[in-house]
């Protein structure tokens, strides 16, 4: 569902979101919009909260008259964390989205958890490329110089395998508004944040396709050594735009960058948003010195690793939970994950055909149990 938001500036930006757990900002590359992210956006949402939007110029939110700069990007994402109670995400951007994203990290540190930097640097193509591009578009218009553009965006032989594909993200690009896409052209001709990057300390990914001839290896590579704190992957078969062109390796690469971190602190995090904070607080008050190394334990084995898993959405783990507790005859847990399904987006439907799997399978009086407190812990849902 299409959501719009309006800022102070009287920029209307276009986002989506959905998932739960750490949130996770995606920005797209120039000449494309937050469809970018489609194959990509359900893996990761299996284990974080993805947001997703339209830069200025771009989709469907606003193209104000160019030019555009990057700070000027860098206030419309700020302005999407603070409409959406965002304080701190990790931010994972492709080409000019990186860009901006480095940049938000340079200019708001503290509201940046980690960096995702796809096939960009920190400065990309030469003011007399851009100079060219903005002459091309104005002149011969989008449609005319989007197959020129399409060969810098993916790896040769993209179009052979996948024509119609290739065919569907040209009509995408030919049909961007011409004023917003020469905008942040104008953006990208101004921005060279290289002798700024060093002091990006957060923990940052930098990730590149092996044949991408618009950012190649050895930039991203010497972007890379720029960062104090950044490590490197190479996908293969691919060129500019990994989220086309291999979303699966490119959610390995998020996934397993995002659970480097604490698992106690991710574990933390999951099963506030699954159980919710007044129960974990309430909790957390009842603990003492005999079971705090327990709880922790808890915390972090079961939300902070299992929970953090991807293979299978938030939903799905927690009808396996459910299923499981029922099975097993265990009501207070039982109770607590019954409860737990107002954030979780577990039906009463489909919580029904959980119990009757559990009735084929561990018997009518585990299933008849469960209906019973299922009746009592959730009468409200009716």
């Amino acid at each position: 569902m299409a959501t719009f938001l309006t800022l102070p500036s009287g920029i209307t930006l276009h986002y989506d979101g959905a998932g739960a757990g750490e949130p996770l900002i995606l920005i797209h590359a120039l000449g494309t919009d937050l469809r970018l992210w489609d194959a990509l956006a359900p893996l990761l949402t299996t284990f974080c909260t993805v947001k997703r939007y339209d830069l200025r110029g771009h989709g469907l939110s606003s193209a104000p008259p160019a030019p555009y700069s990057l700070r000027d990007h860098v206030d419309d994402l700020r302005g999407l964390l603070d409409h959406t109670g965002v304080e701190k995400a990790t931010l994972c951007g492709v080409s000019v989205g990186g860009l901006i994203a480095m940049q938000f990290a340079l200019d708001h540190p503290q509201r940046v958890a980690r960096l995702v930097l796809c096939d960009t640097d920190a400065r990309i193509g030469s003011a007399a490329l851009w100079e060219n591009r903005i002459k091309l578009v104005r002149e011969r218009g989008l449609d005319t110089i989007s197959p020129d553009i399409l060969a810098r965006w993916f790896a040769p032989n993209y179009r052979e395998k996948n024509p119609a594909a290739w065919e569907g993200w040209r009509t995408l690009l030919a049909r961007q508004n011409a004023e917003g896409y020469s905008g942040t052209c104008v953006a990208l001709r101004d921005a060279d944040i290289r002798d700024q990057v060093g002091n990006i300390t957060i923990p940052t990914q930098v990730i590149v396709g092996e044949q991408d001839v618009s950012v190649t290896v050895d930039a991203a590579r010497t972007l890379a050594a720029a960062l104090p704190n950044a490590e490197m992957r190479v996908i293969d078969d691919c060129g500019h735009l990994p989220p086309i062109e291999q979303p699966e390796s490119l959610f390995a690469a998020i996934r397993d960058f995002m659970r480097e971190g604490d698992a106690y602190e991710r574990g933390m995090a999951i099963r506030r948003s699954v159980l919710g904070d007044t129960h974990v607080d309430r909790a957390e008050a009842n603990k003492t010195a005999f079971d705090s190394d327990f709880q922790h334990f808890i915390t972090e084995m079961a939300w902070g690793n299992v929970w953090s898993r991807g293979g299978i959405d938030r939903p799905t783990r927690h009808m396996l939970t459910l299923a499981v507790l029922a099975a097993l005859g265990r009501e207070p847990e039982l109770a607590m994950h019954l409860r737990a399904t107002r954030n979780t987006g577990v039906t009463l439907e489909q919580l029904r055909e959980v119990f009757f799997q559990v009735a084929i399978y561990a018997g009518v009086p585990a299933a008849n149990s469960a209906f019973s407190l299922a009746k009592r812990e959730l009468t409200d849902h009716d």
